[in-house]
């Protein structure tokens, strides 16, 4: 049981994430590059939902019930942490945006001359929680409690925006009787939800109800996970997220890692990495990411809109704001819906992801191992 808590925990799943990565990126590159090309692009057939690769399989499938749990956090973070209140909200809140626009112009700066593709632009925006709690306990295990509860926020945040993407962005040729039928199935799980005696199995039908109605209307099923998500009653929210813990940590996002993040570097060529978007996204992630960050934060506090909690100074919040530059997980998702598999730029993306990431959170761990206090 104490093995489980520390596979689950901050640290533990990040470094289970960041293992099936490094994993996917050493095989990408080995002999065993073309059997990992083979099986993770594997075409597998669904009756009455088509063929798809095995990644877009699990990007569709095991990541939705990733996006139920982010919902399960938006909703427990709106009902009852800290965006429940107004002026408590404001200071990550403010964060994140700034935090998501920022990374986005430097990616386009980056992107507007020859050879550019500013249509990339919504892949450096998320910060992925995982990874920047893992950091953060890894690096900073002494730091204030109000630092993890502003990282933890900020992201969450900053996940609602990036699944607001989701919906403009790539969700555009839906079909709609699916979306109807899908909205009514959601409409009824709210109404039965009411009742205290409703059986779990009811959110795990219309869970994967709407999921099949999704992917038949063409819209991203990270959509379904969390509508669903926000029909769950207030009562349910942590335990259903104490539930799911273990399998997103120990299968669910590095399943995802290993078949999203292998990319093969002999096939980028020569300066790939210093591609428009490959470089866009890294410095959109390590310079956009912090900058926007602190520059809302500082408006924010600077109009009076919100105030530091206690215990958490602007060195802390210059250290939590170059972990938001990690993306990866949510960065890659993004990455799978703007550059499809078979684009000529997907490597360099992920490249980019991979690159940007990896120096995120380490200028963040060092940072916070150097400027938080130990005994804080």
């Amino acid at each position: 049981m104490k093995a489980l808590q520390r596979l689950t925990s901050d640290a533990g799943s990040g470094l289970i994430v960041a293992g099936a990565a490094l994993l996917a990126v050493i095989v990408a590159n080995s002999p065993l590059s073309g059997a990992y090309a083979a099986a993770t692009g594997a075409s597998l057939a669904v009756p009455g939902l088509g063929a798809h690769s095995l990644a877009d399989w699990i990007k569709e499938g095991p990541m939705a019930v990733f996006f139920f749990v982010v919902g399960l956090e938006i909703k427990h973070e709106l009902r009852h942490g800290e965006l429940a209140s107004w002026h408590r909200a404001m200071l990550p809140a403010a964060a994140a945006i700034g935090g998501m626009i920022a990374p986005a112009a430097v990616y386009v700066a980056l992107n507007l001359g020859a050879g550019g593709h500013p249509e990339g632009w919504p892949v450096p925006v998320a910060t992925d929680i995982a990874f920047a709690l893992a950091a953060l306990a890894i690096a900073a295990p002494g730091a204030h409690p109000s630092l993890r509860l502003f990282l933890l926020t900020l992201a969450v945040v900053d996940d609602l925006g990036a699944v607001a993407l989701i919906a403009v962005l790539y969700s555009q040729s839906a079909a709609a009787t699916p979306l109807i039928l899908s909205a009514l199935v959601l409409a009824a799980t709210a109404l039965i939800g009411r009742w205290r005696g409703t059986p779990g199995a009811v959110f795990a039908v219309a869970f994967l109800v709407v999921l099949v109605l999704m992917i038949k209307a063409g819209v991203s099923t990270s959509l379904a996970g969390v509508a669903v998500a926000l029909m769950v009653p207030d009562r349910r929210l942590q335990s259903y997220q104490q539930r799911l813990a273990p399998w997103m940590a120990l299968l669910v996002l590095p399943l995802f890692a290993f078949t999203a993040a292998g990319v093969s570097f002999s096939g980028l060529g020569d300066g790939a990495l210093l591609a428009p978007v490959s470089l866009g996204v890294a410095a959109g992630l390590v310079i956009g990411k912090p900058l926007g960050v602190l520059a809302a934060a500082a408006l924010a506090c600077g109009l009076g809109l919100a105030a530091r909690p206690a215990g958490l100074q602007w060195r802390d919040i210059v250290g939590a704001s170059l972990l938001c530059g990690v993306g990866f997980t949510m960065s890659l998702y993004l990455a799978a819906l703007a550059f499809p598999a078979d684009s000529a730029h997907a490597g360099q993306v992920k490249a980019g992801i991979l690159a940007g990431s990896v120096a995120a959170a380490l200028l963040g761990g060092l940072v916070l191992r150097r400027m938080v206090p130990k005994s804080a």
